[in-house]
């Protein structure tokens, strides 16, 4: 597991529960605690590595484009290697160069249009580069990726982080389970999506029951 889905999931749900579904002020503090004990325990079962180290922008840009690159690779097999083109852009991407990248991404599509994970990894970076906006061109690319390979979850899972990041949560957990219904008994990351769709319905709950609730 990364931290990247984990990171982006908790801070993202913060912001939908806070704003969009109109969780009360007086309930962040409770969500927010949640929120930060479930990083908690991953840090503890995952040993990502030490907390709160000073870091700079670079430096920090560098480690998540690190976290993307390995997100999108648990959707693919050990045996199913990345074109040369996309191992190159995946270089770029680790730096968090993403302009780059989407070009070297780009280049593998029209090597090889049968790509997916080039599609996958050209919508994921379009998004980076609009600084988390899904754009039309990003927008394509996942498209493109999910027609050559609807049974990867890969897809529905990163497009469904870019309407999150959006604020439309809904988007986002309709996106996930139909990656789950359609997804391989077999395949090596379905477990992984099937507990973070878990936590996601959980984090829903809670704010609308605290709406629910307050005075």
């Amino acid at each position: 597991m990364s931290w990247l889905p984990i990171v982006a999931l908790a801070l993202v749900v913060f912001v939908a529960a806070a704003f969009l579904l109109k969780l009360p002020r007086a309930s962040w503090t409770i969500l927010g605690a949640a929120l930060l004990f479930g990083l908690a325990g991953y840090a503890i079962e995952g040993s990502p590595g030490q907390a709160g180290s000073p870091k700079d922008a670079a430096r920090m840009q560098a480690e998540s484009g690190e976290l993307i690159v390995a997100a999108r690779r648990e959707f693919f097999g050990k045996g199913q290697l990345p074109s040369r083109w996309v191992v190159t852009a995946d270089g770029f991407a680790r730096r968090g160069d993403f302009t780059q990248a989407s070009g070297l991404y780009a280049n593998a599509t029209e090597e090889n249009p049968t790509d997916t994970e080039a599609w996958l990894g050209l919508g994921i970076a379009l998004v980076e580069h609009a600084e988390g906006n899904l754009t039309p061109a990003a927008l394509h690319a996942f498209e493109k990726a999910a027609a050559l390979s609807p049974e990867n979850g890969g897809t529905r899972y990163f497009l469904g982080l870019a309407w999150l990041r959006a604020g439309e949560v809904g988007r986002t957990r309709e996106l996930w389970a139909e990656a789950l219904e359609v997804a391989p008994a077999d395949a090596e990351w379905r477990e992984l999506l099937a507990l973070r769709l878990e936590r996601l319905d959980a984090l829903i709950e809670m704010a609308r029951e605290q709406g629910d609730t307050a005075p």
